[in-house]
């Protein structure tokens, strides 16, 4: 399984991104895939999750701001990140679970200057 982020990039705060993972296979057959993230010397967090049902969750620090959605067509779940600010700066990357096995694709950095 391959999972590609793409969509990353250097934005002001208060700005908006869409961050996209495309998945080589199709991503109904993950349980859930989801957006992490991870700024230097820190560790890395859970930003946001999507089940295979299309349920969908985010946490505390980015409620009302990112959302997350998947075009099944597409293979590809999406991150949208509205109202950025400083501390979002991280590299983010998309994960997916199938059956217990664990997928992590490589990261995208994502910069916001104050």
């Amino acid at each position: 399984v391959q999972l590609q982020a793409s969509g990353g990039g250097l934005v002001q705060a208060g700005g908006s991104l869409r961050l996209s993972c495309e998945a080589s296979e199709s991503i109904l057959s993950f349980n859930w895939m989801s957006w992490h993230r991870q700024a230097p010397g820190k560790q890395s967090e859970l930003v946001a999750i999507i089940s295979n049902m299309g349920s969908t969750n985010v946490v505390d620090a980015v409620k009302g701001r990112f959302t997350i959605s998947r075009d099944s067509a597409k293979n590809t779940v999406y991150l949208r990140m509205n109202s950025l600010k400083p501390e979002d700066t991280a590299s983010y990357y998309c994960s997916a679970v199938r059956r217990g096995n664990a997928y992590k694709g490589q990261g995208t950095q994502v910069t916001v200057s104050s």
